[in-house]
């Protein structure tokens, strides 16, 4: 049996491993730019308004690093308003501000804050609007918020402003959780290249008007959903332009491909299969968030990709990348982590839901690999929790960790998965996307946590504590025993990687392999240390393999066959049970208790001893009971009914 899930390994490794490449060479990017992304604190002078509209007009050339723009902004104050702020980068040259048509003082500092006297104090809870006219040569940052470059020799221009790079290319307001309500993109450029090909625009939402004025071409975006700056984009060159329809229940809409001419025929082979993702996802989480305007591809000269909503940036087109890119429309854009200590939030789900993708379109046992593979990584190290600490908020390392915010934070949502079941998570993440609160907003942690309680009516409290905000994995020692063809005993015990979880309360998968080839799968629900299972079996059991599907995080296993019955719950007795006053417990002279632990079904300890033969138990509650006896052989426990 391992002989063939190696070579079924192997033969799915390579196609695997090309994949994984271009989705590290994605995270390596990410992490590289967070010294910005850490760097940036939300300015606090832009907090005493709501940005509720941006219209950017915006002149631009490929083959020149300059841009001129007239940006209106339509803004509700929250408190009083005499001065209004906006974040633009320094260099950046204003020669305007105006307010229906009366010009506005305002000056420029060198913390890159445009301020803006307004010609009379605004109330709070009125709507206004200015506009400001600027240019300059942007300074990039991050990923390289505003680049002009080549790409075959033609001139490319794009922005890239994740998270705090618009500011260097236009006047916005940089705060993740104040999204802009709509906006209208209109892209100045000239109608032809030097060589004499079109020019194409590209941004977020619905193109709605090409209109040609002498040697330019303004090309008209407009986005009627909340998106924040920096996911706002342009891109320019000669792009060669087509389309892939997806079905969407009988209302298609188009991923519209904008990609380089010399690249065209390679790309249009890769992104056909990004319909086949689109309807998965379409399926497990409900619509596409933005599906009354588009989805797209922009090819980019950044190796890697960016999700800015309705049309992805991207240097390659790789299944992965393309997967892990229209994740982040849905958990990202749709809802958005609401603050880097839950980073988990978009790329944890970004990365299991490329993961679900090998499982769907391609089997059972290339998503046994991929989560061998990811479990490998996340175990490379003993700690390292999924929740960002407050003190590692500044170290980059920290949060863009691949082995953490990416794997592990894939994995806790599959060990989610298989705690809840199929239907319940999927309806808890369905619940999560469109809840009020958060849709098309923000979320954190326990926000996630108290949708995922609700819908599954459990109280999940351990288990994030456990697997979110605590470090480490578990390991298992089992020993099994067969006493029979119908009969197949265990002890379980556990270790910890890290101190900070004392025991990883687990539903841990076991399959029995037969003599002549049997299987049978049973689930060990591991909720103390040293415990005792008896599961029943219809065949002579051969081989005991613990997480065989790689469905829980650990490492370290071991299987032991005992040679002779594990007989440590034979020899302590405990009776009568059920049990309406007292219990009576016997053992042997040889073995010794040093205590006696009982907790109720919601893991609560409610009586604790030391060694005594007769517990009165008639001031319990009627139901279920686990004891919990220390001996010198081990842990032992039993289960009580109370009438």
């Amino acid at each position: 049996m391992k002989n063939i899930v190696f070579l079924l390994t192997l033969f799915v490794f390579s196609f695997l491993h090309a994949q994984d490449e271009q989705l590290n060479t994605l995270k390596e990017a990410e992490l590289k730019s967070g010294v910005k992304r850490m760097a940036f604190r939300t300015n606090v002078n832009t907090g005493n308004y709501d940005v509720k509209y941006h219209r950017l007009e915006l002149e631009v050339d490929p083959s020149v690093a300059r841009i001129n723009g007239a940006v209106t902004t339509y803004f509700e104050a929250k408190s009083p308003l005499s001065q209004i702020t906006f974040d633009l980068a320094k260099n950046m040259s204003v020669s305007q501000v105006l307010q229906r048509g009366t010009p506005l003082v305002f000056t420029h500092n060198n913390t890159d804050e445009l301020v803006i006297t307004l010609a009379q104090e605004q109330p709070s809870g009125v709507l206004d609007s200015l506009t400001i006219r600027y240019s300059g040569n942007p300074v990039s940052s991050g990923f390289g918020s505003f680049e002009v470059n080549k790409h075959n020799g033609k001139p490319v221009l794009w922005t890239l402003s994740e998270p705090y790079g618009a500011k260097g290319w236009w006047p916005c307001k940089q705060d993740l959780i104040d999204k802009i309500d709509s906006i209208d993109v209109f892209i100045t450029a000239p109608l032809i290249n030097p060589d004499g090909d079109l020019y194409v625009a590209v941004s977020n939402g619905l193109e709605q008007s090409q209109a040609v004025n002498g040697a330019n071409k303004t090309t008209h975006f407009k986005h009627r959903y909340p998106i924040p700056a920096y996911l706002v984009a342009i891109a320019v060159t000669n792009y060669a332009v087509y389309s892939d329809t997806v079905p969407n229940n009988g209302k298609p809409f188009e991923i519209v491909n904008y990609v380089y001419p010399e690249n065209l025929a390679v790309i249009q082979a890769a992104t056909p299969v990004t319909v086949d993702v689109m309807n998965l996802y379409s399926n497990l989480f409900g619509e596409y968030p933005f599906a009354d305007e588009k989805y797209g591809h922009a090819q980019f000269g950044w190796n890697g990709g960016m999700e800015h909503t309705t049309v992805s940036f991207m240097g390659s087109f790789g299944r992965n990348l393309i997967a892990h890119e229209l994740a982040h429309q849905w958990f990202g854009n749709k809802v958005t982590c609401g603050s880097w200590k839950d980073i988990w939030l978009n790329e944890g789900f970004a990365t299991y839901l490329s993961g679900l993708v090998v499982e769907n379109l391609d089997g059972n046992t290339p998503f046994k690999t991929w989560k061998q593979q990811t479990i490998n990584s996340i175990t490379s190290a003993n700690g390292g929790s999924v929740y960002i600490k407050d003190a590692d908020t500044l170290s980059v390392n920290r949060v863009f960790n691949n082995r953490l915010s990416y794997n592990k934070g894939a994995m806790v949502l599959h060990m989610l998965r298989k705690k809840l079941g199929n239907t319940v998570f999927f309806d808890g993440l369905k619940s999560y996307l469109n809840d009020p609160e958060h849709a098309y907003g923000y979320a954190k942690t326990e926000d996630f946590r108290a949708i995922m309680e609700s819908v599954s009516n459990q109280d999940l409290t351990e288990f994030f504590e456990d697997w979110v905000y605590g470090e480490g994995y578990p390991s298992f020692d089992l020993q099994w025993y067969q006493p029979n063809p119908k009969e197949i005993k265990f002890i379980l015990k556990q270790t910890q990687s890290h101190p900070a979880v004392s025991f990883f309360e687990t539903l841990l998968p076991v399959r029995l392999i037969g003599t002549i080839g049997e299987t049978m799968d049973v689930v060990l629900d591991h909720t103390v240390n040293q415990e005792n299972f008896i599961k029943s079996v219809n065949f002579t059991v051969a081989e005991v393999v613990i997480n065989p599907e790689f469905d829980i995080v650990s490492k370290n296993n071991v299987v032991v066959l005992s040679a002779d019955e594990p007989n440590l719950d034979a020899e302590v007795l405990m009776y009568p049970n059920p049990a309406s006053h007292s219990i009576t417990i016997r053992k042997p002279d040889q073995i010794t208790v040093d205590g006696i632990n009982i907790y109720n079904t919601l893991g609560q300890l409610i009586y604790t001893s030391g060694w005594t033969t007769s517990i009165d138990v008639s001031s319990f509650s009627s139901g279920l009971f686990f004891i919990e006896l220390q001996t010198n052989k081990g842990r032992l426990n039993k289960s009580l009914l109370k009438n």
